[in-house]
Protein backbone atom coordinates (compact mmCIF):
# COMPACT_ATOMS: atom_id res chain seq x y z
CA UNK A 1 0.00 0.00 0.00
CA UNK A 2 1.34 3.51 -1.09
CA UNK A 3 1.83 5.66 1.98
CA UNK A 4 0.06 8.61 2.54
CA UNK A 5 2.54 11.97 1.59
CA UNK A 6 2.76 14.04 4.21
CA UNK A 7 1.41 18.02 3.57
CA UNK A 8 4.75 19.18 5.14
CA UNK A 9 7.32 20.38 2.53
CA UNK A 10 9.68 18.14 3.85
CA UNK A 11 7.32 15.33 3.36
CA UNK A 12 7.38 12.81 1.35
CA UNK A 13 11.35 12.14 0.80
CA UNK A 14 13.66 10.27 3.45
CA UNK A 15 16.20 11.96 5.74
CA UNK A 16 18.94 10.97 2.79
CA UNK A 17 17.08 12.61 0.40
CA UNK A 18 16.94 15.54 2.76
CA UNK A 19 20.54 15.67 2.62
CA UNK A 20 21.36 14.88 -0.69
CA UNK A 21 19.09 17.94 -1.28
CA UNK A 22 20.87 20.26 1.09
CA UNK A 23 24.44 19.26 0.60
CA UNK A 24 23.85 20.20 -3.37
CA UNK A 25 22.31 23.40 -2.00
CA UNK A 26 25.39 24.15 0.09
CA UNK A 27 27.90 23.39 -2.96
CA UNK A 28 25.47 25.44 -5.41
CA UNK A 29 25.69 28.45 -2.91
CA UNK A 30 29.33 28.23 -2.05
CA UNK A 31 29.81 28.43 -5.83
CA UNK A 32 27.85 31.73 -6.34
CA UNK A 33 28.64 33.48 -3.28
CA UNK A 34 32.35 32.35 -2.45
CA UNK A 35 33.63 35.11 -5.53
CA UNK A 36 32.26 38.10 -3.45
CA UNK A 37 34.00 37.02 -0.42
CA UNK A 38 37.32 36.62 -2.20
CA UNK A 39 36.45 40.07 -3.87
CA UNK A 40 35.56 41.51 0.05
CA UNK A 41 38.66 39.88 1.30
CA UNK A 42 40.86 41.46 -1.28
CA UNK A 43 39.75 45.46 -1.05
CA UNK A 44 40.46 44.65 2.49
CA UNK A 45 43.96 43.57 2.14
CA UNK A 46 44.31 46.43 -0.05
CA UNK A 47 43.33 48.88 2.61
CA UNK A 48 44.97 47.16 5.10
CA UNK A 49 47.78 44.93 4.01
CA UNK A 50 48.11 41.01 5.83
CA UNK A 51 51.55 41.48 6.86
CA UNK A 52 51.04 44.90 9.22
CA UNK A 53 47.30 44.90 10.39
CA UNK A 54 43.84 42.96 10.77
CA UNK A 55 41.12 43.60 8.06
CA UNK A 56 39.14 46.29 9.09
CA UNK A 57 35.76 44.92 8.94
CA UNK A 58 37.73 42.38 11.38
CA UNK A 59 37.39 45.27 13.99
CA UNK A 60 34.82 47.28 12.56
CA UNK A 61 34.37 49.65 15.99
CA UNK A 62 37.56 50.95 15.68
CA UNK A 63 40.62 49.19 17.55
CA UNK A 64 43.85 50.07 17.06
CA UNK A 65 45.55 47.66 14.15
CA UNK A 66 47.60 44.90 15.40
CA UNK A 67 49.79 42.04 13.75
CA UNK A 68 47.58 41.08 11.09
CA UNK A 69 47.60 36.82 12.14
CA UNK A 70 43.58 35.78 11.17
CA UNK A 71 40.31 36.89 9.26
CA UNK A 72 36.97 35.65 8.40
CA UNK A 73 35.67 35.02 5.40
CA UNK A 74 31.69 33.83 4.91
CA UNK A 75 30.07 32.48 1.98
CA UNK A 76 26.62 33.70 3.42
CA UNK A 77 25.42 30.49 4.74
CA UNK A 78 28.70 30.13 7.74
CA UNK A 79 31.67 32.42 8.60
CA UNK A 80 34.91 30.70 8.82
CA UNK A 81 38.06 31.53 10.97
CA UNK A 82 41.49 31.51 8.03
CA UNK A 83 44.57 31.87 10.26
CA UNK A 84 47.88 33.27 8.68
CA UNK A 85 51.01 34.10 10.04
CA UNK A 86 52.99 37.19 8.69
CA UNK A 87 50.92 36.64 5.44
CA UNK A 88 52.20 33.11 5.02
CA UNK A 89 49.45 30.90 3.58
CA UNK A 90 47.75 33.93 2.31
CA UNK A 91 48.29 33.61 -1.51
CA UNK A 92 45.21 31.85 -2.02
CA UNK A 93 43.57 35.04 -1.06
CA UNK A 94 45.99 37.81 -1.88
CA UNK A 95 48.20 36.99 -4.73
CA UNK A 96 49.25 40.31 -6.30
CA UNK A 97 49.05 43.80 -5.04
CA UNK A 98 46.71 44.90 -8.00
CA UNK A 99 44.80 48.30 -6.96
CA UNK A 100 41.39 47.73 -7.02
CA UNK A 101 39.17 51.07 -7.15
CA UNK A 102 35.64 49.24 -6.06
CA UNK A 103 33.91 45.84 -6.17
CA UNK A 104 33.18 45.84 -9.95
CA UNK A 105 36.91 46.93 -11.30
CA UNK A 106 38.08 44.06 -8.65
CA UNK A 107 36.21 41.10 -10.43
CA UNK A 108 37.47 42.62 -13.31
CA UNK A 109 41.19 42.51 -12.51
CA UNK A 110 41.24 39.62 -10.81
CA UNK A 111 39.88 38.11 -13.73
CA UNK A 112 41.96 39.62 -16.07
CA UNK A 113 45.29 39.38 -15.03
CA UNK A 114 44.86 36.21 -12.39
CA UNK A 115 42.40 34.14 -14.28
CA UNK A 116 38.58 33.32 -13.07
CA UNK A 117 39.71 30.24 -11.10
CA UNK A 118 41.26 32.94 -8.57
CA UNK A 119 37.18 33.91 -7.81
CA UNK A 120 37.35 30.52 -6.33
CA UNK A 121 40.13 30.69 -4.46
CA UNK A 122 38.24 30.31 -1.10
CA UNK A 123 36.19 27.60 -1.85
CA UNK A 124 38.24 24.14 -0.72
CA UNK A 125 38.18 25.64 3.20
CA UNK A 126 34.68 26.75 2.42
CA UNK A 127 32.85 23.36 1.32
CA UNK A 128 34.86 21.50 3.91
CA UNK A 129 32.96 23.22 6.53
CA UNK A 130 29.68 24.49 5.05
CA UNK A 131 28.46 21.10 2.84
CA UNK A 132 28.35 18.90 6.60
CA UNK A 133 26.97 22.29 8.95
CA UNK A 134 24.12 22.72 6.11
CA UNK A 135 23.54 19.29 5.91
CA UNK A 136 22.57 18.60 9.51
CA UNK A 137 21.05 21.84 9.49
CA UNK A 138 19.04 21.90 6.95
CA UNK A 139 18.08 18.11 7.29
CA UNK A 140 17.77 18.69 11.07
CA UNK A 141 14.93 21.41 10.87
CA UNK A 142 12.99 19.64 8.41
CA UNK A 143 12.59 16.47 10.75
CA UNK A 144 12.23 18.44 14.02
CA UNK A 145 9.68 20.57 12.23
CA UNK A 146 7.72 17.69 11.05
CA UNK A 147 7.92 15.77 14.14
CA UNK A 148 6.69 19.00 16.35
CA UNK A 149 3.55 19.68 13.31
CA UNK A 150 2.38 15.76 14.37
CA UNK A 151 2.91 15.94 18.04
CA UNK A 152 1.35 19.23 18.57
CA UNK A 153 -1.11 18.75 15.73
CA UNK A 154 -1.42 21.86 14.58
CA UNK A 155 0.87 24.40 12.23
CA UNK A 156 1.08 27.22 14.41
CA UNK A 157 3.78 29.68 13.34
CA UNK A 158 5.44 29.33 16.47
CA UNK A 159 7.10 25.52 15.63
CA UNK A 160 9.03 26.92 12.42
CA UNK A 161 10.75 29.31 15.15
CA UNK A 162 11.34 26.50 17.86
CA UNK A 163 12.62 23.94 15.22
CA UNK A 164 14.95 26.39 13.55
CA UNK A 165 16.58 27.31 16.54
CA UNK A 166 17.04 24.01 18.02
CA UNK A 167 18.21 22.56 14.44
CA UNK A 168 21.27 25.73 14.68
CA UNK A 169 21.87 24.70 18.01
CA UNK A 170 22.65 21.12 17.21
CA UNK A 171 24.55 21.89 14.20
CA UNK A 172 26.27 24.49 15.74
CA UNK A 173 27.35 21.86 18.42
CA UNK A 174 28.41 19.44 16.12
CA UNK A 175 30.64 21.77 14.20
CA UNK A 176 32.27 23.97 16.78
CA UNK A 177 34.96 21.84 17.80
CA UNK A 178 35.79 20.40 13.92
CA UNK A 179 36.19 24.40 13.52
CA UNK A 180 38.68 24.86 16.42
CA UNK A 181 40.81 21.74 15.34
CA UNK A 182 40.78 23.29 11.63
CA UNK A 183 41.86 26.72 13.12
CA UNK A 184 44.77 24.58 14.78
CA UNK A 185 45.92 22.99 12.03
CA UNK A 186 45.84 25.97 10.09
CA UNK A 187 48.13 28.21 13.01
CA UNK A 188 49.99 25.57 13.87
CA UNK A 189 51.03 23.52 10.37
CA UNK A 190 50.20 19.72 12.42
CA UNK A 191 50.52 16.70 11.45
CA UNK A 192 47.48 14.91 12.05
CA UNK A 193 49.44 13.09 14.65
CA UNK A 194 50.96 16.32 16.12
CA UNK A 195 47.31 17.31 16.14
CA UNK A 196 45.88 14.61 17.93
CA UNK A 197 48.59 14.69 20.48
CA UNK A 198 47.61 18.94 21.17
CA UNK A 199 44.14 17.65 21.38
CA UNK A 200 44.77 15.14 24.01
CA UNK A 201 47.15 17.77 25.68
CA UNK A 202 44.57 20.05 25.69
CA UNK A 203 41.63 18.15 26.82
CA UNK A 204 44.01 16.96 29.38
CA UNK A 205 44.58 20.38 31.16
CA UNK A 206 41.29 22.07 30.61
CA UNK A 207 39.09 19.55 30.05
CA UNK A 208 36.43 18.25 26.97
CA UNK A 209 34.94 21.54 26.97
CA UNK A 210 37.48 23.08 25.91
CA UNK A 211 36.78 22.00 22.51
CA UNK A 212 33.72 24.08 22.55
CA UNK A 213 35.88 27.27 22.65
CA UNK A 214 33.91 29.71 20.58
CA UNK A 215 30.56 28.03 21.20
CA UNK A 216 28.88 30.56 22.99
CA UNK A 217 29.21 34.15 21.15
CA UNK A 218 28.46 31.58 17.52
CA UNK A 219 24.98 30.34 19.00
CA UNK A 220 24.15 33.83 20.44
CA UNK A 221 24.24 34.95 16.63
CA UNK A 222 23.40 31.95 14.83
CA UNK A 223 20.52 30.49 17.17
CA UNK A 224 18.36 34.11 16.90
CA UNK A 225 19.14 34.21 13.23
CA UNK A 226 18.14 30.78 12.40
CA UNK A 227 14.86 31.46 14.69
CA UNK A 228 14.21 34.42 13.06
CA UNK A 229 14.88 32.78 9.20
CA UNK A 230 12.44 29.85 9.46
CA UNK A 231 9.72 32.29 11.33
CA UNK A 232 9.81 34.99 8.32
CA UNK A 233 10.54 32.07 5.81
CA UNK A 234 7.61 30.15 6.46
CA UNK A 235 5.52 33.48 6.72
CA UNK A 236 6.50 34.66 3.62
CA UNK A 237 6.32 32.10 1.40
CA UNK A 238 2.73 31.26 2.69
CA UNK A 239 1.96 34.35 1.83
CA UNK A 240 3.26 35.10 -1.48
CA UNK A 241 1.90 31.83 -2.49
CA UNK A 242 -1.67 32.97 -1.44
CA UNK A 243 -1.21 36.19 -3.25
CA UNK A 244 0.07 34.47 -6.68
CA UNK A 245 -2.51 31.66 -6.29
CA UNK A 246 -0.89 28.80 -5.98
CA UNK A 247 -1.10 25.61 -3.95
CA UNK A 248 2.48 24.77 -4.16
CA UNK A 249 5.71 27.28 -3.52
CA UNK A 250 7.39 27.33 -7.12
CA UNK A 251 11.39 28.15 -7.18
CA UNK A 252 11.17 31.84 -7.88
CA UNK A 253 8.84 32.21 -4.91
CA UNK A 254 10.89 30.21 -2.22
CA UNK A 255 13.60 32.51 -3.35
CA UNK A 256 12.30 35.40 -2.41
CA UNK A 257 11.28 34.28 0.19
CA UNK A 258 14.66 33.12 1.44
CA UNK A 259 16.08 36.45 0.31
CA UNK A 260 13.49 38.59 2.22
CA UNK A 261 13.87 36.40 5.58
CA UNK A 262 17.77 36.63 5.37
CA UNK A 263 17.82 39.87 4.87
CA UNK A 264 15.47 40.37 8.45
CA UNK A 265 17.27 38.01 10.45
CA UNK A 266 20.41 39.43 9.00
CA UNK A 267 19.69 42.68 10.14
CA UNK A 268 18.28 41.97 13.52
CA UNK A 269 20.89 40.09 14.74
CA UNK A 270 24.08 41.76 13.62
CA UNK A 271 25.03 42.93 17.19
CA UNK A 272 25.53 39.40 18.16
CA UNK A 273 27.38 39.31 14.48
CA UNK A 274 29.81 42.30 15.07
CA UNK A 275 30.45 40.39 18.84
CA UNK A 276 30.90 36.97 17.07
CA UNK A 277 33.06 37.88 14.83
CA UNK A 278 35.71 40.13 17.28
CA UNK A 279 35.75 36.87 19.71
CA UNK A 280 36.38 34.33 16.76
CA UNK A 281 39.57 36.45 16.00
CA UNK A 282 40.54 36.35 19.49
CA UNK A 283 40.24 32.65 19.44
CA UNK A 284 42.48 32.84 16.25
CA UNK A 285 44.92 35.20 17.94
CA UNK A 286 45.18 32.48 20.74
CA UNK A 287 45.94 29.72 18.66
CA UNK A 288 48.22 31.40 16.87
CA UNK A 289 49.93 32.75 19.93
CA UNK A 290 48.47 31.21 23.29
CA UNK A 291 51.07 32.81 25.42
CA UNK A 292 49.83 35.77 24.39
CA UNK A 293 46.26 35.32 24.30
CA UNK A 294 44.56 37.84 26.56
CA UNK A 295 41.40 37.37 28.77
CA UNK A 296 38.58 36.71 27.03
CA UNK A 297 35.45 39.34 28.19
CA UNK A 298 31.60 38.17 28.05
CA UNK A 299 29.83 39.24 25.29
CA UNK A 300 27.74 41.51 27.14
CA UNK A 301 30.98 43.32 28.61
CA UNK A 302 31.84 43.28 24.87
CA UNK A 303 28.84 44.58 23.61
CA UNK A 304 29.14 47.38 25.96
CA UNK A 305 32.85 48.14 25.25
CA UNK A 306 31.81 48.20 21.27
CA UNK A 307 28.81 50.97 22.38
CA UNK A 308 30.96 53.07 24.69
CA UNK A 309 33.91 53.08 21.79
CA UNK A 310 32.05 53.76 19.19
CA UNK A 311 28.14 54.18 19.76
CA UNK A 312 25.11 52.51 18.71
CA UNK A 313 26.43 52.25 15.33
CA UNK A 314 29.38 50.18 15.96
CA UNK A 315 27.17 47.59 16.84
CA UNK A 316 25.80 47.51 13.55
CA UNK A 317 29.22 47.99 11.66
CA UNK A 318 29.39 45.63 8.51
CA UNK A 319 25.57 45.99 7.76
CA UNK A 320 25.95 45.91 4.05
CA UNK A 321 28.62 43.70 3.43
CA UNK A 322 26.70 41.63 5.68
CA UNK A 323 23.15 41.58 3.75
CA UNK A 324 24.82 41.58 0.39
CA UNK A 325 26.48 37.95 1.58
CA UNK A 326 23.57 36.45 3.44
CA UNK A 327 20.40 37.69 1.17
CA UNK A 328 21.42 35.74 -1.98
CA UNK A 329 22.89 33.06 -0.04
CA UNK A 330 20.31 32.10 1.68
CA UNK A 331 17.72 32.95 -1.28
CA UNK A 332 20.33 30.12 -3.55
CA UNK A 333 20.32 27.57 -0.82
CA UNK A 334 16.78 27.80 0.49
CA UNK A 335 15.33 27.60 -3.39
CA UNK A 336 17.88 24.73 -4.49
CA UNK A 337 16.85 23.18 -1.55
CA UNK A 338 13.12 22.80 -1.64
CA UNK A 339 13.64 22.33 -5.62
CA UNK A 340 15.52 18.87 -4.93
CA UNK A 341 12.76 17.50 -2.15
CA UNK A 342 10.25 18.06 -4.97
CA UNK A 343 12.40 16.60 -7.52
CA UNK A 344 12.56 13.50 -4.80
CA UNK A 345 8.89 13.70 -3.59
CA UNK A 346 8.41 13.37 -7.64
CA UNK A 347 10.50 10.55 -7.82
CA UNK A 348 9.41 8.34 -5.20
CA UNK A 349 5.70 9.13 -5.85
CA UNK A 350 6.25 7.75 -9.07
CA UNK A 351 8.07 4.84 -7.98
CA UNK A 352 4.88 4.22 -5.61
CA UNK A 353 2.87 4.45 -8.47
CA UNK A 354 4.40 1.88 -10.15
CA UNK A 355 4.89 -0.34 -7.23
CA UNK A 356 1.02 -0.74 -7.23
Amino acid sequence: MAEKMSPSPGGGITPLQQMLASGTGAILTSLFVTPLDVVKIRLQAQRTPFSKALPAQSVPWGTQPATWKCFLYCNGLMDHLYVCQNGNGCTAWYKAPTHFTGTLDAFVKITRYEGIRSLWSGLPPTLVMAVPATVIYFTTYDQLRDYLYAWTGSRGHYIPLLAGALARLGAVTVISPLELIRTKMQSRQLSYRELSVCIQSAVAQDGWLSLWRGWGPTVLRDVPFSALYWFNYELVRTWLCRQAWLDEATFMVSFASGAISGTVAAVLTLPFDVVKTQRQIELGDSEVHPVAASKRSSTWLLMQRIRAESGTRGLFAGFLPRVIRVAPACAIMISTYEFGKTFFQKLNQDRRLRGL
